[in-house]
């Protein structure tokens, strides 16, 4: 698809030109650019059933990525199986060519990151309308300082075999789930480092592969350690709020990017 002729001079709204796509442009796979500001070339589509997986929300066109990410996506839907659950539901992963998305998130705009639901599948034969319809679950209580009674053993062991694929860089779910996490585990806590708190993950978790080829910006390494006590103090802050700092003023959401503050790269991709 070609992207519709606009006076240069209007500068569209990023969102708005990635957001048009309906496919990939099929090249060789890349990521280009950061998490929050890039796009991706050779995004593969990640069927919207499978033997241990559905594709939810389809009507958002979000289930492309880099053909690792699919592959990853595909082999921990397989795992889950292992620990009682029939599959995975796979929440928002990428649009066609990446890039700032038309509404929600900030980041997955390379095609290496993705959602993957707390809930876990009572089927796996659900329409398009049923996955439209459906909710997944919060593993945390009411309050937000302590795991609701459908935090399971499961979900650690699933989360845990996501964080410990080397391709994997970052983990991101609430902290009352690290914090159950860091309490249970009696093995090799390794892994745990790759797993940070967040706020508003508690019905999914957000996986992050890292980058795959020269062009792509890697976010900086965790820090040391296996960051327990700082989803610890998450949890504190939650029910004692110390002040908020004052906010970045230069702060802008993706979607305000305009196509000429992209990467140079992604805005080559578009024009072709």
């Amino acid at each position: 698809m070609a992207v519709l002729a606009i006076p240069a001079a209007a500068d569209t709204l990023a969102k708005d030109v990635f957001g048009a796509f309906r496919s990939s442009n099929g090249g060789p796979a890349a990521a280009f650019g950061g998490y929050s500001r890039g796009c991706a070339s050779g995004n593969i589509q990640l069927p919207e059933t499978g033997p241990t997986w559905q594709a939810m929300r389809l009507s958002r066109n979000r289930n492309w990525g880099n053909p690792q990410l699919v592959d990853f996506l595909i082999g921990l839907s397989q795992q889950a199986t292992r620990y009682g659950w029939a599959g995975l539901y796979i929440g928002d992963m990428s649009q066609p060519l990446g890039g700032p998305m038309t509404s929600g998130h900030a980041s997955h705009q390379i095609g290496l990151d993705a959602d993957i639901w707390m809930l876990p599948p009572a089927s796996l034969r659900l329409s398009p309308a049923q996955r439209e319809k459906l909710s997944s679950q919060s593993v945390v209580a009411k309050g937000g300082v302590a795991p609701s009674r459908l935090w399971s053993a499961s979900h650690h062991a699933i989360i845990r075999a996501a964080a410990s694929d080397p391709r994997v860089a970052r983990i991101f779910v609430d902290p009352v789930a690290k914090v159950m996490m860091c309490n249970e585990e009696r093995g090799n806590r390794a892994y745990l480092r790759k797993i940070r708190p967040i706020n508003n993950h508690d019905y999914h978790f957000h996986v992050r592969l890292a980058c795959t080829n020269q062009g792509c910006e890697n976010q900086a390494a965790p820090p040391p350690g296996d960051g327990c006590a700082e989803a610890e103090q998450w949890i504190r802050n939650r029910i004692n709020p110390p002040p908020q700092p004052p906010g970045d003023p230069d702060y802008r959401h993706p979607r305000s990017f305009r196509l000429s503050e992209m990467p140079r790269t992604c805005q080559a991709l578009v024009a072709r």
